[in-house]
């Protein structure tokens, strides 16, 4: 399956740490080599890297590993593909805007006779599922909320609900930020960690790599970090049960009253992209 790597802060944050043994994931510790890339949210803005290269050779990842761009919330990606060719314009994470601000996404599953009908305001640029999916959630919170909405609690109604649908045809874990929190579906696998002080001594558990984060942040610092599987080896991740949808603000969950979707049950060794 692909893996999704998220960050949601309540401070600006650098996400190198944890990038450093996400990006080994694509080529090296694991089998995904069908591109990658990474989303940053700075005020209003957002920069996006994406490489059709596996992370673990390229040359842009290195880069990102060791450039502290600070953010609250990041989205990363590295693919396996089965739908759409390996080609820049099918790889994740995809970004559209809405309400005058930018959205980001990026998802893992294989969604199968998945053609809904688009308005037209998003489009596809490239062939996969995901980006369809994409265009289609944006067209239907647009529907919506036509005067657009800042309200969690609405958002998280609505992507309820997509998610069910969406859901439907297939693997649908994903990740969704508009900057100003990011929300997490779990369909099959995905879990999150919130550090905050008294902060750990993090080690990596896809390279040997130690950080003591008491040392690069503030006591009211606090950062939540989304993964397919755990980063680190040595700190315990909540995993997120099949069919939730979480949303994270200022570096922990929202408490958000009813956060089920629709739980699928996919068969173990099952072959899963983006």
């Amino acid at each position: 399956m692909c893996q999704l790597l998220g960050m949601n802060c309540n401070v600006p944050t650098d996400i190198c740490f944890s990038f450093a043994g996400f990006r080994a994931r694509g080529g090296l510790t694991d089998h995904h080599r069908d591109g990658w890339g990474i989303a940053f949210f700075e005020g209003a803005g957002a920069r996006v890297f994406l490489d059709p290269s596996p992370s673990a050779d390229s040359p842009v990842a290195e880069l990102v590993k060791h450039y502290p761009i600070r953010s609250l919330n990041v989205i990363a990606h590295i693919r396996k593909a089965t739908q759409g060719e390996v080609r820049l314009e099918n790889t994740h994470p995809f970004q559209r805007e809405l309400w005058g601000r930018y959205w980001i996404f990026a998802h893992n599953g294989n969604l199968k006779n998945f053609a809904p009908t688009l308005t037209g305001r998003f489009q596809p640029v490239g062939t996969t599922d995901s980006e369809l999916a994409f265009c289609y959630l944006l067209d239907r919170l647009a529907q919506r909320f036509p005067q657009g909405t800042r309200d969690i609690a609405e958002l998280h109604a609505e992507l309820r609900v997509l998610a069910i649908e969406i859901g439907s045809h297939g693997e649908f874990n994903f990740l969704l930020s508009d900057g100003d929190q990011l929300f997490a579906h779990c369909s099959s696998r995905l879990c999150y960690i919130v550090r905050k002080a008294p902060f750990p001594v993090a080690h990596l558990a896809d390279e040997d790599l130690t950080v003591d984060f008491n040392e690069v942040t503030t006591p009211l610092d606090r950062v939540a970090v989304i993964a397919t599987t755990p980063l680190t080896d040595n700190e315990r991740w909540t995993q997120i049960a099949p069919g939730n949808l979480l949303a994270f603000r200022d570096g922990e969950p929202v408490a958000l009253r009813d956060t089920a979707t629709v739980a699928q049950d996919y068969p173990r060794g099952t072959v899963t992209n983006a």
